[in-house]
């Protein structure tokens, strides 16, 4: 099963990261293996996903917004982008015309596109910028796909499409 994700990158409690990476798991363990992390490779949620992904045997495809993607990233996030990177069974390179944020609406559509479910780690409000996580979820819903929606403001956990 491929299993994409959206999500924060950060979060305004980061303590409930914990609880989201139980969640997470919770919902990896209902699905029968193999999986696959489709993922973007973010920080926060996505290399998330990727790292119990591949904790569970499961492989990564990762959906690269932009060529130098990794800029975007502060020194101390690079090494572990690196590393999941470097474990990622299959990668795709988008090629977007436009601004950053052009490309992180693509990549977010892609992981919908190539995804059997989708898991979002979000608080259920607006996206900050294009492509971010409520744009995704949005999308997710115009094509039914299957989707976890883990919230980690309220700490629930709802199913939609399924």
């Amino acid at each position: 099963m491929k299993v994409g994700v959206t999500g924060h990158q950060r979060l305004e409690n980061p303590n409930a990261w914990s609880w989201v990476e139980r969640a997470m798991d919770d919902q990896l363990e209902a699905l029968a293996p193999p999986l696959t992390a489709v993922t973007s490779l973010a920080i926060g949620a996505d290399q998330l996903l990727a790292t119990l992904v591949d904790r569970r045997g499961g492989e990564i495809y990762a959906v690269i917004p932009f060529q130098g993607y990794e800029r975007t990233f502060r020194v101390r996030q690079q090494s572990q982008y690196r590393f999941l990177s470097s474990k990622a069974t299959a990668k795709e390179v988008l090629s977007t015309s436009g601004t950053d944020e052009d490309a992180y609406l693509a990549a977010g559509k892609r992981v919908v596109e190539l995804s059997d479910m989708m898991i979002a780690v979000w608080n259920g409000q607006s996206a900050k910028g294009r492509g971010g996580t409520a744009d995704i979820v949005a999308f997710a819903d115009r094509r039914q796909v299957p989707l976890v929606h883990i919230n980690p403001v309220d700490r629930s956990v709802t199913r939609r499409n399924m």
